[in-house]
């Protein structure tokens, strides 16, 4: 009898669970002003091994640098991103694990503030690669 009373139960409150999940009430956004993530790689145990990422933002929640480690905790690589009066990223610029410069890329707007060319240049300066970015709109 408990137990069809408690079945009774759980089917009636399941329409206020279900309105609780389409809600659409999204997680708490993280505040990224000034923060720094570090990313750590763990043995089967959960123990702290090694810093796998490292990731720096600005005071303005703007992102300014990533850096990826090896198992052995040595710099991999290394992505520096710069910023223009338009809260726009204008270069993003990628070191080797010497951090010598090996690239970098340079943007492009549309006038709605999305990426329109991406310019990828070598460490001396010269154009590697041009993307051009499409959108499309589906209409309904």
């Amino acid at each position: 009898m408990k137990r069809i009373v408690t079945l009774i139960l759980a089917l009636a409150m399941l329409p206020a669970f279900g309105a609780f999940a389409q809600t659409g009430d999204a997680a708490p956004k993280l505040n990224k002003k000034n923060l720094l993530v570090k990313e750590w790689n763990t043995n089967a145990k959960g123990v702290a091994s090694t810093l796998d990422h490292l990731t720096i933002y600005s005071p303005e929640g703007k992102k300014l640098e990533e850096i990826e480690y090896d198992t052995a905790g040595k710099q991999k690589w290394r992505k520096r991103y710069e910023w223009g009066e338009n809260l726009k990223m204008t270069r993003e610029l990628v070191y080797d694990e010497r951090n010598r410069l090996v690239n970098y890329k340079k943007f492009e707007y549309n006038e709605f503030g999305k990426k329109k060319v991406q310019y990828t240049y070598d460490a001396k300066g010269k154009l590697i690669s041009t993307k051009v970015f499409e959108y499309i709109a589906a209409d309904d």
